[in-house]
C-alpha cells in the first residue's frame, strides 16, 4: 500500500494534521508515533491531571537519553570548560509536548508573525495567522473578534475570584505597581496581568491527542495511528521521498507514501533530516553522511526563551486551595523599555506550587522569562549517523547581552514586587531559585522523595528561624536577593548559571523565502531541493514567537494542512 501522507511524529502537530488530512476520505494517511498511545478513556491520570508537574516528570512520556546544554558553548577554545549537560523532558507520546506540557494556550504578539512575513514566511502575517488561531479554540469564557467557541481545544481562565493566596498576593502587587488587569490575554496585545488561558475543560488536560483524535477520528478508515513506532530513517528514490524505514516491536517495516510530513519537533525534526543527508554540508561530510540537499540553516538558530525564577515560602492559608489543581492561574506581561525590543517583550509567570511533592506546595515563584528573545544562535547537530544517538543539543540561551540584561532587570524588578506589602502578607523568606540537579532528583516521582519532602514540609512549617535555614541550606543556590540586587558581578553570574529554557525549543528548519540561504522550508513547509517531503512543527517558525509555543504549533499545522488540501 502507498499512502498519500506519513506523518513522522503525533505530537501537537502531527495530531492537528492527521485529522485534517483524513477529512478527506480519498487520502490514506499513516501517523507513526514513536510513544504510547493516549486513546479516549485510556488516558494516562498523570495526563488528564490540571496539574502538570507529574506529567512532565514521567519517563514514560520521555525520550530519556536526551540532554542539552542551555549555556553559552565556546567552539573557539577548547580548553574552556564547557557548560553542563542537562536532561531536557522531550515529549515521547501521542500529542507530544501537549500531553505533558503546563497547558498554556496563549498566541503571541502580532509583531510576532509580521516578523515572520517580514523574515520571509510569506503569508504568515497577524492578519493571515489569526483565523488559524481561532479555529484551534472552543473558547469557554470569550467570544467575539479574537476567539472562536466551536474547535477542538477548549480553553478557559480561572478568574480573580477563585484564585488562590499567593495568585491573589501577585494580582495585587502588580496591581499597586501600576498595571492593568486584562481579563483576556488573547485579546488585545497589551501589558498587564491577566489569568493565565489554559487548554483544559472541567479540571482536565486536553492535548492535541485528546482534541483532534478523538473517537470520531479515528474510526476513519482512512487514518492509521501506528504508535511505539520509531522511525529510522527516510527513504528516497533520486531526489523525492518516498516513504520510511520503522521499527515497531523489534521488527523493522517499510512504508511508502506519496508524501512524508516530518513532525518531530525541533530537536527531532532536523535530525531526521540530516541523517538523510539535508543540513550543512560540511557537518554531514564529517560524518560519512552523503550530502543529498544542502541546506545550511538545518539545525541553526535554535531559540528557545530563556527564564530564572524569584520564590519564596507560601504561608500556609495562601497555598493552593480545593477549587482546582491548576498551579498557574495569573501572570504579567511587560515592556522591558530596551531599544528594538517590542511591547510586552517580557513575561511572568505565577507558580503557587513548584512540584508535586510537598515542599513544592509550600514554595512558590515569579518566573520571569524573556518573551521577545535575541539570542539565535543555538544549534542542534548529530553526534553520529546512528539513529540511536541523540543529537548534541546547544541552545545557547543567553548569546545576546540584551537577554542576559532583561532577565537581571526582570529579577531586580520581581524582587520588588516579592518585597511588596501584597506578598508580604502570603509570603516570607524569598530567594533566587534555580532548576538545578538538585531540584531534578528531588522532583522524581518516587517514595523516597515522598517521605523526605513530609519530613522537610513540617519542618519548614515549623519556626522562622529553622525554615530560613532549611531553605539557605538545601533550597537555595548560595546566592541571595540581596546579592542580586545589590552586586552586579553576583547578579550576572547567578543569572549565567541559573537560567534555563522553558522547553520552547523552536527555529531549526526555518521557513523562509528564496533568497534567504538559512531557510530549510518554504511558505508551505516544503523543504528546499527534495521532493516529496515538508516539515511541520515549531522547528519552520522563523522566530519564537512571544508565547507558549504550543498554540502557535496547533496554529502552524492548521494553517499548513490547509496549504496542503489546497495543493499547495
Amino acid at each position: 500500500m502507498i499512502y498519500d501522507y506519513i506523518i513522522v511524529g503525533g505530537g501537537s502537530a502531527g495530531s492537528v494534521l492527521a485529522n485534517r488530512l483524513s477529512a478527506r476520505n480519498s487520502n490514506q494517511v499513516l501517523v507513526c508515533e514513536a510513544g504510547q498511545d493516549t486513546p479516549h478513556g485510556k488516558v494516562p491520570d498523570v495526563i488528564l491531571d490540571s496539574y502538570p508537574g507529574t506529567a512532565y516528570l514521567d519517563t514514560r512520556f520521555h525520550w530519556t537519553e536526551l540532554k542539552v546544554t542551555t549555556q553559552v558553548v565556546s567552539h573557539n577554545n577548547p580548553e574552556e570548560n564547557r557548560p553542563p549537560l542537562r536532561k531536557y523532558e522531550q515529549a515521547r507520546v501521542l500529542g507530544g509536548g501537549s500531553s505533558i506540557n503546563g497547558q498554556l494556550a496563549n498566541r503571541g504578539a502580532p509583531t510576532d508573525y509580521n516578523e515572520w512575513a517580514d523574515r520571509g514566511a510569506q503569508g504568515w502575517h497577524w492578519d493571515a495567522v489569526l483565523p488559524y488561531f481561532k479555529k484551534i479554540e472552543r473558547d469557554m469564557d470569550f467570544d467575539g473578534p479574537y476567539h472562536n467557541q466551536s474547535g477542538r481545544i477548549p480553553v478557559r481562565r480561572i478568574f480573580p475570584e477563585q484564585w488562590n493566596g499567593f495568585s491573589k498576593g501577585a494580582g495585587a502587587a502588580f496591581e499597586a505597581a501600576g498595571f492593568a488587569y486584562l481579563p483576556d490575554q488573547n485579546g488585545e496585545f497589551r501589558d498587564g496581568y491577566f489569568p493565565i488561558t489554559s487548554s483544559n475543560a472541567y479540571e482536565r488536560r486536553v492535548s492535541a491527542a485528546i482534541g483532534y483524535l478523538d473517537p470520531g477520528t479515528r474510526r476513519r478508515e482512512n487514518l492509521t495511528i501506528s504508535t511505539d513506532t520509531v522511525v529510522q530513517e527516510l527513504l528516497f528514490d533520486g531526489s523525492k521521498c518516498v516513504g520510511v524505514k520503522a521499527l515497531i516491536q523489534g521488527q523493522e517495516q517499510i512504508f511508502r507514501a506519496n508524501e512524508v510530513i516530518i513532525s518531530s519537533g525541533a530537536i527531532h525534526s532536523p535530525a531526521h533530516l540530516m541523517r538523510a543527508g539535508i543540513g550543512p554540508a560540511g557537518h554531514l561530510k564529517e560524518l560519512g553522511v552523503d550530502v543529498r540537499a544542502s541546506l545550511a540553516g538545518v539545525g541553526q538558530r535554535l531559540m528557545d526563551h530563556p527564564s530564572i525564577a524569584c520564590a519564596s515560602f507560601i504561608k500556609p492559608d495562601a497555598r493552593i486551595n480545593n477549587f482546582t489543581r491548576r498551579h498557574m492561574q495569573v501572570a504579567l506581561r511587560y515592556s522591558s523599555g530596551i531599544s528594538g525590543a517590542p511591547q510586552g517583550d517580557m513575561f511572568v509567570a505565577v507558580v503557587a506550587k513548584n512540584a508535586w511533592h510537598a515542599v513544592g506546595e509550600q514554595i512558590g515563584s515569579l518566573i520571569i522569562f524573556v518573551n521577545k528573545t535575541f539570542s539565535e544562535t543555538g544549534q542542534v547537530k548529530l553526534a553520529s549517523r546512528d539513529w540511536r544517538d541523540e543529537p548534541t543539543v546547544e541552545f545557547n540561551l543567553l548569546s545576546d547581552k540584551r537577554d542576559l540584561d532583561r532577565l537581571i532587570d526582570g529579577f531586580r524588578r520581581m524582587a520588588a514586587i516579592q518585597a511588596s506589602s501584597a506578598m508580604q502578607a502570603v509570603t516570607s523568606d524569598p530567594f533566587p531559585a534555580s532548576y538545578s540537579d538538585k531540584v531534578r532528583q528531588v522532583g522524581l516521582v518516587n517514595k523516597k522523595n515522598d517521605v523526605l519532602t513530609k519530613i522537610m514540609a513540617k519542618l519548614l512549617d515549623g519556626p522562622d528561624a529553622l525554615r530560613r535555614a532549611l531553605i539557605e541550606k538545601f533550597i537555595m543556590e548560595g546566592v541571595t536577593v540581596h546579592d542580586v540586587l545589590t552586586d552586579d558581578d553576583k547578579a550576572e553570574a547567578f543569572v549565567r548559571k541559573a537560567a534555563v529554557g522553558v522547553w520552547h525549543a523552536s527555529c531549526t528548519c526555518r521557513m523562509g523565502g528564496d533568497d534567504d540561504p538559512m531557510a530549510v522550508t518554504n511558505e508551505a513547509g516544503r523543504v528546499r531541493g527534495v521532493g516529496g517531503l515538508r516539515v511541520v512543527d515549531a522547528s519552520i517558525f522563523p522566530v519564537v514567537p512571544c508565547a507558549n509555543t504550543n498554540f502557535p504549533t496547533l496554529m502552524v499545522a492548521e494553517k499548513i494542512s490547509d496549504a496542503i488540501m489546497a495543493g499547495h
